[in-house]
């Protein structure tokens, strides 16, 4: 029985919850249009604009910016003599172990 009266009391209490933050949203609503009056603010003023892809001049090379100078090789093929510095995708040669392939550092 004590179960039951709690489950009405706390649809009671939602029941309030929700109706006062209906009056709340709405006097934050007038503020909000009050607010947009007194500023001449309209709602294009105010939402955000989305915009698709990148931003403008993003991964572009800035004027004057120095290239980047390749990276040394760190693998090399023995039987062709190609080479990998070890980033990006790996060559086939490379295989599985490759310890074997690694340069020796001066």
């Amino acid at each position: 029985m004590q179960q039951r009266q709690l489950v009405a009391e706390k649809e009671a209490l939602d029941a309030k919850l929700t109706e006062m933050r209906a009056s709340e949203i709405a006097g934050v609503i007038e503020q909000i249009q009050g607010l947009m009056a007194e500023y001449e603010l309209t709602v294009d003023d105010i939402a955000t604009k989305r915009r698709r892809g990148r931003p403008a001049g993003v991964g572009k090379a800035k004027a004057g910016a120095k290239e980047k100078a390749p990276l040394p090789p760190k693998y090399q093929d023995p039987k062709t003599g190609a080479t990998w510095s070890g980033r990006g995708r790996a060559p086939a040669w490379l295989g599985r172990n490759r310890t074997k392939f690694l340069i020796a550092e001066a």
